[in-house]
């Protein structure tokens, strides 16, 4: 019997913000790229920018929300994103920490947002 696999992050949040896009047509989000190895001195601009550690991955504008993904076993919030997301939520947002993209879905509707078939 093969050894099963954890889809990584970026492989979870790709597929969600396709389905999201499928399901949802008309409402927009972005992610904030805050991840990933930099050269230092692309680094120092984006800091400069305001590019901050802990920012959630995705934000959905219309719906105030933001989502951080996480595969969907493993994977834990650093200090940086607990404490963003603690003020994000303190500030009226809804805050949505999602082991996967499919639980990103379970959440979004336990929110009040359904798509068909979730």
């Amino acid at each position: 019997m093969g050894k099963s696999t954890c889809p990584l992050e970026h492989v979870e949040q790709a597929t969600f913000v396709n389905e999201f896009e499928k399901a949802w047509p008309d409402v927009w989000l972005f992610a904030v790229p805050n991840g990933g190895f930099r050269h230092k001195a692309t680094a120092d601009t984006l800091k400069a920018e305001g590019l901050r550690p802990g920012v959630p991955d995705i934000v959905i504008p219309e719906w105030s929300v933001y989502l951080e993904m996480k595969r969907q076993k493993g994977g834990r919030l650093s200090e940086d994103q607990a404490k963003w997301l603690g003020y994000l939520a303190g500030c009226g947002y809804t805050c949505i920490v999602a082991k996967g993209w499919e639980d990103a879905f379970r959440q979004l509707a336990e929110a009040g947002y359904k798509a068909d078939g979730f």
